[in-house]
């Protein structure tokens, strides 16, 4: 059974996704290997829009076309509204997101490539005990719809990540980072060096007072800042009158130095592609451009209950529809050299990392964390790792006056792409 040509006989609009995915994972517990499995996912969704509303439906089960078909337009008798239309067939930009040599990584070298790194940071402290997960992915996907549109892709996402857990006394600490690639990388190891060289760096412990100072946010640590605009500038919370800043395109609402972007056709990036998951070509999106808010990031549902176009943003699995989410997401580059930065500040905190980051009622901007990664900055030089400390601020007011953004930038978790960020003044919280 063709699902797309029986389908056109009953409902205006038709889209149908076919989904293919092979997914081999090595993990690590404790230093030791704990886990190789393999598994293959195969599937097909689909879409319908009938008498104006939108039906779904999903299944792993080949066999049962109609069923599938069927419960589409079941569905939609039920569904939500549908203001939009799929889109015709576009031309998309050229972007790499296959690789061959992540495509054949057998089991045996993954399990190399875990060795190696908990080789590496026990070189560094024999005493900690680390976690390593590795993902090898291959992914095919194919979108048509009854517009003509008939698009197919594949990708081979490979992921690593890295727990550092030291325990002395009553003094805990834990570290994390990864690596997220669709393109092999030959400097596979450069986050675990990051993490030795934060591990190195807390093993001294230091005190300090806890007041009204300045605080550089390291790039991970800087997620405390990106999170709570990734909820603004999503176009769901824009039409849902949810946002902050819904209102506000073309004004000044940050410091110049911030320009943030939302990139999704970066070659090897995790959520880069040459097509959505709606099949609208991916783009170069300013979101933010020196401190004025420029756009909004959006699917065909949410651009079309705010009347503007599709930014190419729509990002689903098999049994979800599609929704709004970020490509990559970029704060850009400074100005000023890292080491010239921390050269300014007398008395400061570098925050490398917060617990409980993301959670709760963020998309006002406000936000109270406590420090699970920070180092006091004394005279321009990081001299030791603080404890029991916390910051709290509204990413609204602290981000309009900004003493400075590094040159330096690193991806952190696959997708974010960040700066170092130096707010001139913060309160710090703590016990000492």
């Amino acid at each position: 059974m063709d699902i797309l040509t029986e389908l056109k006989k009953q409902a205006e609009q038709v889209e149908v996704l076919s989904l293919e995915s092979e997914k081999t994972t090595v993990e690590f517990e404790a230093n030791r290997l704990k886990t190789c499995t393999v598994a293959e996912t195969k599937g097909t969704a689909v879409r319908v829009i009938r008498n104006g509303r939108l039906g779904f439906s999903a299944s792993t089960d080949e066999a049962a076309p109609e069923k599938l078909a069927a419960n589409s337009l079941e569905s939609a008798a039920y569904g939500d509204p549908a203001p939009f239309s799929f889109p015709k067939m576009q031309m998309g930009p050229a972007v790499r997101t296959f690789d061959p040599t992540i495509r054949d990584l057998p089991v045996d070298r993954l399990v190399e490539i875990g060795k190696e790194m908990i080789d590496l940071v026990l070189s560094a402290d024999p005493t900690v005990l680390c976690y390593i997960g590795l993902e090898r992915s291959l992914v095919r996907a194919q979108i048509c719809n009854q517009a003509g549109l008939d698009i197919s892709f594949q990708n081979t996402p490979l992921s690593i990540g890295m727990g550092i857990h030291r325990v002395e006394g009553d003094d805990v600490l834990l570290l994390f980072d990864m690596l997220g690639t669709t393109l092999w990388d030959d400097d596979y190891m450069a986050f675990a060096r990051r993490l030795v060289e934060k591990l190195k760096l807390a093993r001294r412990v230091t005190s300090m007072k806890p007041g009204r100072m300045p605080v550089l946010f390291s790039p991970v640590g800087s997620l405390a800042l990106l999170l709570p605009l990734t909820q603004a500038l999503d176009g769901k919370e824009v039409y849902k009158g949810t946002s902050p800043v819904r209102a506000k395109i073309g004004e000044k609402l940050f410091d110049e130095k911030i320009s943030l972007v939302d990139d999704g056709t970066l070659d090897g990036k995790f959520a880069s592609a040459v097509y959505d998951d709606e099949g609208i070509p991916r783009r170069r999106t300013n979101l933010i451009d020196k401190g004025v808010l420029k756009s909004f990031v959006y699917d065909l549902k949410t651009s079309a209950k705010s009347g503007v176009e599709s930014t190419g943003n729509a990002s689903r699995q098999l049994f979800t529809p599609p929704d709004v989410a970020f490509t990559n997401l970029m704060l850009q580059a400074g100005a000023t050299p890292l080491q010239e930065i921390l050269a300014g500040i007398d008395e400061g905190i570098l925050v490398e990392d917060l617990l409980g980051l993301g959670q709760g009622n963020i998309i006002s901007g406000a936000f109270s964390n406590p420090v699970a990664l920070g180092f006091r900055i004394e005279k321009g030089e990081i001299v030791g790792r603080v404890k029991d400390f916390s910051i709290a601020g509204n990413i609204y007011d602290l981000l309009k006056d900004v003493a400075a953004v590094s040159q330096e930038t690193q991806w952190v978790y696959s997708t974010f792409h960040a700066p170092y960020i130096l707010i001139p003044e913060m309160n710090v919280a703590g016990k000492n």
